[in-house]
């Protein structure tokens, strides 16, 4: 699918076949959570950077900024990620995924329900949605559009935060032990991660991703792994090696 396409297009975002259930780009690895880099000003470089070392999807999640400040910067992301071939992603609302035209669109637990971000966005976007305990883990299997409804349930999921991090502060980290979980569990549903994708989340850097695949995870997000690195590209190549490293 490219960027403004529905879920249920025939080619991804990163240049191979989406899965059939899901549309989530079989491919995609490494998801990018972004803030809008203000203190830097160099948002549009830095996006540029993360998709060129091999970034699959960019999330900006910025709880300081207005909508019209989000929507310029959105404009920015989506013309990065068209020339990269990539997705990028909306966090928390609905109506500025709406407007945007965002591919992806995350959720929290306390956030809009599943069921009401699909009747607002139809099925022009993948949707996303954080898990922290085995209950919420069992409860996006159950959405997930591979086991439930095509085109009208959860396109993805995330787990975590598997360490503290100060971009959830108050949130308890819940270890590896939900990674293991969550990656038996899509195998009990009859499941693999390329029809229920799933992706690990919170603290993960260079120094303990392979842990994370070591529990399960093939998929992860990072943030302060990229955002504050010297060389984003660089970093974002050298997380994928690793991934590569730990799967082996």
């Amino acid at each position: 699918m490219n960027v403004t396409s529905a879920p249920s297009s025939s080619t991804s975002a990163t240049g191979s076949a989406p899965d059939p259930a899901s549309g989530l780009p079989v491919s995609a690895r490494l998801y990018l959570c972004t803030d809008s880099r203000r203190d830097r000003g160099d948002f549009g470089e830095f996006v540029e950077a993360a998709f060129a070392g091999g970034v699959d999807i960019i999330q900006l999640r910025d709880k300081t900024i207005e909508a019209a400040e989000e929507l310029e910067l959105l404009a920015v992301l989506r013309a990065a990620a068209e020339r990269h071939g990539r997705l990028w992603a909306v966090n928390d609302r609905a109506d500025i995924a709406l407007l945007s035209g965002a591919p992806v669109f995350h959720i929290g637990q306390q956030d809009l329900p599943v069921a009401s971000a699909r009747s607002l966005l139809g099925t022009n976007a993948l949707i996303g949605l954080s898990t922290h305990t085995t209950e919420q883990v069992e409860g996006a299997l159950r959405l997930s559009s591979a086991l439930s409804t095509p085109d009208g349930g959860l396109d993805y999921f995330c787990v975590g935060p598997v360490w503290a991090t100060p971009t959830k502060p108050g949130r308890a980290a819940v270890g590896l032990d939900l990674v293991q979980y969550a990656a038996q569990a899509v195998r009990d549903a009859g499941a693999t991660q390329a029809t229920v994708p799933w992706f690990a989340i919170g603290g993960i850097d260079l120094d303990n991703v392979e842990q994370v695949v070591a529990a399960g995870a093939r998929r992860i997000v990072v943030v302060r792994a990229i955002t504050e690195a010297s060389d984003p590209a660089a970093a974002a190549a050298a997380l994928l090696a690793a991934l590569d490293a730990g799967a082996a």
